[in-house]
């Protein structure tokens, strides 16, 4: 026997299709993922979340494990040559 409910508490289930997610970007359906599946997971990348829908209902939420860090500065340090963009000797034939 299941045990009574108490009216106190709210009733929140555990998962539902009907799901309000105010950070979703955008929304593509299965077929459509499936076709621009290396562009979503550039922009999971670089923090979007994606929403994969089936029947118009969401089905997957597609996230980067750790978004992409891109702060202003985090360049710093990096060294470039002067002469980095000059062509390479070893190409001189074929210039």
């Amino acid at each position: 026997m299941l045990p009574s409910h108490n009216p106190e508490l709210p009733i929140t289930p555990l998962w539902s299709y009907n799901v309000t997610m105010p950070e979703i970007v955008e929304t593509y359906k299965l077929a459509d993922a499936k076709a621009h599946f290396s562009e979503i997971v550039q922009k999971a990348m670089l923090g979007e979340s994606i929403i994969v829908t089936k029947e118009n209902r969401p089905v997957v939420k597609i996230v980067a494990i750790k978004p992409a860090k891109r702060a202003p500065g985090t360049g710093k340090g990096v060294w470039m040559a002067p002469d980095f963009d000059a062509p390479l000797d070893d190409f001189a034939e074929y210039m």
